[in-house]
C-alpha cells in the first residue's frame, strides 16, 4: 500500500475487518510509564500509524516527539541525557539545556524562545518554559476498523501559568491516519489571564542519523542570513554549500554550531515546505507549515562527532528573544481569552515522485 493512498486502505478494509481482532494489531496509540533512568517516572504514549511511521510523544515534557523511525531508519536526534522527567524549574540561563533530550520535536516559548536575557520585565532562560511541563490529557482517539474511522489522535493541556499572569495554555492535538507515514500536529495558544500577555513559540525539529548523514539534501528556500553575522560565519556563506549535510567537523566538537535565520518563502495556498533528503536510503522528510502562523524559520547546524544534528525550526520570530521583539515591535501580544492557531505535518516520503514533486514545491513556493 503506497503512503496516503487511501484508495488502498479502503481496499484493505475488508482484510482488516476480517482478520484483524485488536485495531492495535495494524496501528494505534499505547500510552505508558517509564521505569528506569532519568526519566523515571515519566509519561509517554507510542504512536503507530500503521504506514511505517511510529514515535513516542512525551506527555510530561509538553507532548513533545523523542524518538521517531519509519521502518528501520531513525529520523530524530536523541542527545546523550535523552528523555528526562520535567524540571520545571531549569529556567535559568542556559539550564534548558541540561534537561534537552533532542528528539524529533522540542517545544520552545509560550512567551520567550531564544538565548538568556534580563530586562525590566523580568529574567528569561533559554528557549522559555513550556518544554518542562506536564501534559494534562483530555482526549485519546483510537482508530475503528470496522467502523470504518482510520484517524487516531491524542489531545493535551499545558499550562505555563503563574498567579497574577501571565497565564498561557497550550491545548495541542497529534494525529495521524491509519496507513499513512504522516503526523499532524494542531495548538491552540489561549491566555488565560486577565491581562495581555507576549507570546513567542518555536517548533525545535531535530533530525539524525540515519536520515542526516554525509550527501543528503537540507531543503528550504527564503531570504536567510547568518544569525551571529556574515563576518562569523564559516558555513552560511553565499557560494558555500550549506544545504548538503558534511561529515563530523572538528569545529564542531563541542558548542560548535551555526544557524541561519530565514524569512521562509510560501506558495500560493501560504503552506512553508521544507525538510530533508537522503538518497542514498530512498527517503525523505517534509516539513509543511503556514507562513501566516510560523514566518520564520532556523536552520540549525552542529556536525560535531558524536553530536550529529541539523535543526529545522520554524518560529513566530527569527530566535530574537522576547527583549529584541519588544524593541523592534514584533512581540505577539495575546489579550484576555485570545487564542493563536499552529498547524504543522510531517510527512515521509519514498516513492521517486512524491520525492521529486515535494522537491519541486520547496523550489518552487
Amino acid at each position: 500500500m503506497e503512503i496516503g493512498d487511501w484508495k488502498g486502505i479502503e481496499k484493505q478494509a475488508e482484510d482488516w475487518k476480517n482478520k484483524v481482532s485488536n485495531p492495535i494489531q495494524v496501528g494505534g496509540i499505547e500510552t505508558s510509564v517509564l521505569d528506569n533512568g532519568a526519566g523515571r517516572g515519566t509519561r509517554i504514549a507510542w504512536i503507530n500509524t500503521g504506514g511505517g511511521l511510529r514515535f513516542k510523544v512525551v506527555i510530561d515534557r509538553a507532548m513533545d516527539i523523542a524518538e521517531a523511525f519509519y521502518n528501520q531508519h531513525s529520523l530524530a536526534w536523541i542527545s546523550h541525557g535523552g528523555v528526562t522527567s520535567p524540571q520545571p524549574f531549569s529556567d535559568k540561563g542556559i539550564d534548558w539545556l541540561r534537561t534537552f533530550g533532542g528528539g524529533l520535536l522540542t517545544t520552545c516559548g509560550l512567551s520567550h524562545a531564544g538565548g538568556p536575557e534580563s530586562d525590566e520585565y523580568g529574567d528569561r532562560g533559554l528557549h522559555g518554559l513550556i518544554g518542562n511541563q506536564p501534559a494534562e490529557i483530555i482526549s485519546i482517539i483510537q482508530p475503528d476498523l470496522r467502523a470504518g474511522k482510520y484517524e487516531m489522535s491524542i489531545t493535551g493541556i499545558i499550562r505555563e501559568t503563574r498567579p497574577f499572569g501571565p497565564s498561557l495554555e497550550l491545548k495541542r492535538t497529534i494525529s495521524a491516519t491509519l496507513g499513512e507515514a504522516k503526523l499532524r500536529i494542531h495548538d491552540e495558544v489561549i491566555n488565560k489571564a486577565n491581562t495581555a500577555a507576549p507570546h513567542m513559540l518555536l517548533y525545535h525539529f531535530n533530525f539524525g542519523w540515519p536520515l542526516v548523514d554525509e550527501g543528503a539534501d537540507i531543503l528550504w528556500n527564503g531570504q536567510w542570513h547568518p544569525r551571529h553575522g556574515e563576518g562569523n560565519a564559516k558555513i552560511f556563506k553565499e557560494g558555500n554549500a550549506f544545504k548538503k549535510v558534511p561529515a563530523p567537523l572538528e569545529s564542531h566538537l563541542g558548542s560548535g554550531e551555526e544557524v541561519a535565520l530565514i524569512d521562509v518563502d510560501a506558495d500560493i495556498f501560504g503552506d512553508s515546505i521544507c525538510g530533508l533528503r537522503n538518497e542514498q536510503l530512498g527517503l525523505a522528510v517534509a516539513l509543511k507549515f503556514k507562513k501566516e502562523q510560523l514566518p520564520w524559520l532556523a536552520n540549525w547546524q552542529h556536525w560535531g562527532k558524536g553530536e550529529y544534528v541539523t535543526g529545522i525550526e520554524p518560529s513566530t520570530h527569527p530566535l530574537s528573544g522576547q527583549a529584541k521583539a519588544r524593541e523592534d515591535g514584533t512581540l505577539i501580544f495575546l489579550e484576555p481569552e485570545e487564542t493563536r492557531e499552529y498547524d504543522l505535518e510531517l510527512s515521509v516520503l519514498t516513492a521517486k515522485e512524491e520525492i521529486e514533486e515535494f522537491e519541486l514545491k520547496v523550489n518552487v513556493s
